[in-house]
């Protein structure tokens, strides 16, 4: 379970503080998948950094799975972030000396424990998710090789090699052209659906946010659930 409680975001400005979001309350359960929408600078950004542990609420909590991420020192909590998030960017940040499938073993290299050492079964699960995202013939091209949408295909793999709790996409469609856009959005549904995880997608697509079930809209830093048809 994902619970959000009374979050709140404020930055300093010469003026007095900026607040970008003001007590906001939500939770999602592993299985569920939501869309948050709204105009620039209306703070989706930082409400994912947020819930990706990259960056503390000015008030308020965050929990996965019972454990608040800002509770732990910073070597336990780039641990967590590793083991139980995932993150697809707008670009695909993909390493370009790098093959299909080394990208994609990348949050393996500096996972502790089992996670790491690219085991046969970790390589093994890294081919099965590049054949999942329609690439299995181009685990050995690099990223100039492939055009956008296969590289954030390849990104979409990435993020799910650690089996991650939730799965965070902060624009995941918005460099690619409408078909290309289609086909990943339609991968990291499928993929949801067959991981369970928590997924959570920052758009300013309609078309995208039209195929959640769940739907938010920020606005005036406060956080409000779609309505049915929204």
């Amino acid at each position: 379970m994902l619970a959000v409680t009374s979050v709140s975001k404020q930055y300093p400005t010469p003026r007095g503080p900026l607040e970008v979001l003001a007590d906001v309350t939500f939770s999602l359960a592993p299985g569920e998948a939501a869309a948050i929408t709204g105009p620039s600078g209306s703070g989706k950004s930082s409400l994912l950094y947020i819930l990706g542990a990259l960056e503390p609420p000015s008030s308020g909590t965050v929990t996965l799975a019972g454990r608040n991420p800002f509770a732990l020192d910073q070597a336990a909590l780039a641990d967590f972030r590793n083991a139980e998030i995932g993150f697809v960017f707008q670009d695909h940040c993909l390493l370009p000396q790098c093959t299909v499938l080394e990208n994609v073993l990348v949050p393996t290299l500096v996972a502790r424990g089992d996670g790491g050492r690219n085991s046969d079964d970790t390589v093994q699960w890294a081919r099965s998710l590049v054949e999942q995202v329609g690439l299995a013939d181009r685990l050995e091209h690099r990223p100039v090789e492939l055009s956008g949408g296969e590289k954030q295909r390849v990104a979409i793999a990435r993020a799910l090699i650690r089996r991650p709790r939730l799965l965070l996409c902060d624009e995941p469609t918005g460099n690619l052209d409408q078909v290309s856009a289609s086909t990943v959005a339609s991968l990291l549904l499928d993929l949801h659906r067959l991981q369970q995880n928590i997924l959570i997608v920052v758009t300013h697509s309609s078309r995208l946010a039209a195929q959640f079930p769940i739907r938010f809209e920020i606005a005036n830093a406060q956080l409000r659930r779609g309505r049915s048809g929204e």
